[in-house]
């Protein structure tokens, strides 16, 4: 478990940022802006930052150099941006942030870097006004920046549609006997309904089966049911499965 602070001016994406994360096991505080990313980081120890690069207040480019400045850099920090070029993401490494995500970021690039930057030891904090330098490190997102190529996204992080719970139907989550403890993957559904109706109640029972099998890892589920952790999430806000709750059943 890690203390890690999310900067970024797009509530869409610090709210999946944050939910992702805390899956993980992580505790995550949110920032809009510069302002809010300076007093937390004066309030708190964090163990690494995600940072936008382009903000409306003060760019974290700029933000960087202060906390470098003040001898405040003494964490990971992996910079954020969908629109940075060569030389704002070689000047950010050489600043000190860690690695570049370049949006749209996808989950499995997400948690790589996230893993990389928490296995690393906290950047070196500065001891002058003078920026601390650090030798660039590699694209988390797999290019190479040294070699004048920024790697393109492969797809759009979205969030998770709000959808109403729906009321999971009995006789598609009812263990075959009460006092059964643990998921039953033999269910009964009722067949004469729409097709779409039909199959929204089949995958409800599916996904709630493998999340309670799981004891509730998006991740371990993701892998099981074939689907990306991004399509994951959106599937169950669509399906109105709690994730929560499902998770403190299968506890």
């Amino acid at each position: 478990m890690a203390n890690i602070l999310v900067v970024d001016d797009e509530l869409g994406i610090r709210e999946l940022l944050s939910e992702i994360l805390n899956d993980e096991g992580h505790t995550v505080d949110l920032a809009e802006n510069a302002a809010q990313a300076r007093k937390a980081r004066l309030e708190n120890h964090y163990d690494l930052v995600l940072l936008d690069i382009w903000m409306p207040d003060t760019d974290g480019v700029t933000l960087l150099k202060e906390w470098a400045g003040q001898g405040l850099l003494t964490m990971p920090v992996i910079m954020m941006s969908g629109h940075a070029t060569i030389e704002t993401a070689v000047e950010a490494t050489r600043i000190g942030a860690l690695s570049f995500l370049e949006k749209p970021i996808t989950l499995q690039k997400l948690l790589k870097a996230v893993q990389q930057g928490l296995q690393r030891e906290a950047a070196p904090a500065a001891t002058a006004a003078v920026p601390v330098i650090a030798a660039p490190a590699p694209v988390a997102t797999g290019g190479a920046v040294a070699g004048g190529q920024i790697p393109a996204g492969i797809e759009q992080p979205v969030l998770p549609v709000q959808a109403a719970p729906v009321a999971y139907v009995q006789s598609s989550l009812a263990a075959t006997s009460p006092a059964a403890s643990g998921p039953v993957s033999s269910q009964s559904f009722d067949l004469d309904r729409p097709l779409r109706e039909a199959r929204d109640i089949f995958e409800r029972a599916y996904f709630a089966f493998h999340l309670q099998r799981e004891n509730g890892s998006m991740t371990r589920v993701a892998e099981k049911t074939g689907l990306e952790r991004t399509h994951l999430y959106r599937k169950l806000k669509q399906l109105g499965v709690d994730i929560g709750r499902d998770k403190k059943a299968a506890s």
